[in-house]
Formats: structure tokens, C-alpha cells, sequence
């Protein structure tokens, strides 16, 4: 990122994710105040840079951003603090670069889950739960999910913490502002 009128919206968007892990770790929720901030500041950021295709570009972004986490939210696989974060993060990426903070987001989001299964004690339950439904469609052709017991109860993901580290990485690997 060596182009120094990118280093201000960086450094604004690296505080805004770190808020936002914050909030989420300490109250479970990523505030609208904070989203709408930061979809406001790259809109206006790429519009002031670009006109209106840095408009097109950033708001592309944010419709990206939204779309990548609804439907995990829609099965509450996700909280609606979460699809906002994605979609203010796609405000400073656009549409590309959005979508590859989502992968790495992922990605990150994958190995954290597992990481607080473990941490908790739930992996080997969960695990073998899910060798089960995967031996079961294997064998039957039929997918049958087999909810989790009573005594595996789900250790809450802060999912911000995987869009704010997900976001940086891809930052951080090329993605330009």
C-alpha cells in the first residue's frame, strides 16, 4: 500500500474493525452507528477520489458485502451486525476486493470455530456428530441432520473478530483500495 492517499481510509478502516471485535467480544453486537460510519466514509472517500465511479465502485461494495452474509443471517447462522460489518467493509473494497475479504473471512471464521470448539471441549462431540451425517448421506443418499444434545451446547463466535482479521489479511495481501 505504498500510495499515501490510501493510507489514511486503511488506517480508518483498521480502527473501525478493531471497534468492532471489540464491541463484539465485550457486548455481542457491532453497533449501527459504527457500520453506517464506515459505509458513509468509503463511500465518500472513493466519491470524492473517483466521482461517481468511485460511487459505483464503493456502494458495489457494500451490496457485495451484504450479500456474501444473508443468507447465513437469514438461517441465524450469523447476526445482522455481522452482515452489516461485511457490507461497510465492502464500502473501502468495492465489489472485488470484498469478495476476497469474505473468502479470507472464511476462512478465518472456519478455524475459529474450531479453535473455541476445541477450547470448550465440544470438537471430538461435534465432530463425531457430524462423521455421523456425513456416514449417513454416504450410505443412504439421505441427508439427516442430527441436531446437537442437550450437553453440547455451542460456544458463541464472535464472528467481527473473523471479518476484522479476514478483512486485514486481505488488505494486507494486495488487495487496493
Amino acid at each position: 500500500m505504498a500510495n499515501p492517499s490510501s493510507t489514511i481510509p486503511l488506517l480508518f478502516l483498521t480502527i473501525a474493525l478493531l471497534i468492532a471485535a471489540i464491541n463484539d467480544i465485550r457486548f455481542h453486537k457491532i453497533p449501527n452507528w459504527l457500520t453506517l460510519t464506515i459505509v458513509i466514509a468509503g463511500i465518500l472517500y472513493h466519491t470524492t477520489m473517483k466521482g461517481f465511479t468511485g460511487f459505483l465502485f464503493s456502494v458495489g461494495g457494500v451490496g457485495v458485502g451484504i450479500a456474501a452474509l444473508i443468507i447465513p443471517y437469514l438461517f441465524k447462522g450469523t447476526g445482522a451486525g455481522d452482515v452489516k460489518l461485511m457490507g461497510a467493509v465492502g464500502g473501502f473494497l468495492g465489489p472485488k476486493g470484498t469478495f476476497i475479504a469474505f473468502l479470507s473471512t472464511s476462512i478465518i471464521g472456519g478455524i475459529y470455530a474450531i479453535v473455541l470448539l476445541a477450547l470448550h471441549g465440544f470438537l471430538k462431540e461435534t465432530a463425531k456428530r457430524y462423521g455421523s451425517i456425513i456416514k449417513t448421506f454416504i450410505l443412504t443418499r439421505n441427508f439427516i441432520y442430527i441436531p446437537p444434545s442437550k450437553n453440547e451446547q455451542k460456544p458463541k463466535l464472535c464472528y467481527g473478530i473473523a471479518i476484522a482479521l479476514g478483512t486485514l489479511i486481505s488488505v494486507a495481501f494486495g488487495i487496493k483500495m
